[in-house]
């Protein structure tokens, strides 16, 4: 009689559970296949809108943000709330609404979130400079204030934000005092970043 005995076989159908420490986190999400996440700006006025909601629910303070066509960019500060959780709603509540707008279905982001923990001010800095430089990057000509849709307008009081921002506590990495911190702050963002500091967004 044939012996019916297999050797054992797993695989783990779980996800790795995300980096949720205390602290601050750059955080990224793409649509799914790349695709367009972002075709209005009533699109956009709803998902900072949301943003705000779940980062006041959350307890996020958030620093940054770019909105791009096809993904975004977050810096937040995470208490106790956690991150995962508040992603989910974000991500969901927006897709729920952008394809109930858009007469679409189907799935509108890809992968689950991305996020990369911000070890120290200088890592955060370059965040920070990394997400208000996304346009930039992406080929978009004019001046970093001319993007409208990142929060670098409303970190150097040119516009007031949509979504809750922690602004001060952003300037006081740069400098005690308002003016002084903007004006650094602005002089950083016009800096080439090193290359160690990579592509920081999904794959």
């Amino acid at each position: 009689m044939a012996d019916r005995r297999q050797p054992a076989y797993r695989r783990s159908v779980t996800y790795k559970p995300r980096d949720e420490r205390l602290g601050y986190h750059h955080v990224c999400t793409r649509g799914n296949n790349k695709q367009t996440t972002f075709l209005t700006d009533e699109n956009r006025l709803f998902f900072l809108q949301t943003l705000n909601r779940v980062a006041e629910r959350h307890r996020w303070e958030i620093l940054a943000y770019c909105l791009m066509r096809n993904h975004y960019h977050l810096v937040l500060r995470i208490r106790e709330g956690g991150l995962a959780r508040g992603m989910c709603e974000l991500n969901t509540a927006y897709a729920l609404g952008f394809n109930r707008s858009e007469s679409r279905i189907n799935h509108l982001f890809g992968k689950r979130y991305w996020n990369a923990y911000l070890h120290g001010e200088d890592r955060l800095r370059n965040a920070l400079r990394y997400v208000v430089q996304n346009p930039r990057r992406a080929g978009a000509e004019g001046p970093l204030e001319a993007h409208v849709w990142t929060s670098y307008r409303a970190t150097i009081g040119l516009a007031l934000s949509v979504s809750r921002f922690a602004r001060d506590e952003l300037l006081a990495l740069f400098a005690p005092e308002p003016v002084a911190a903007i004006a650094r702050f602005r002089a950083f963002c016009e800096e080439t970043p090193p290359t160690a500091d990579g592509r920081w967004q999904p794959p």
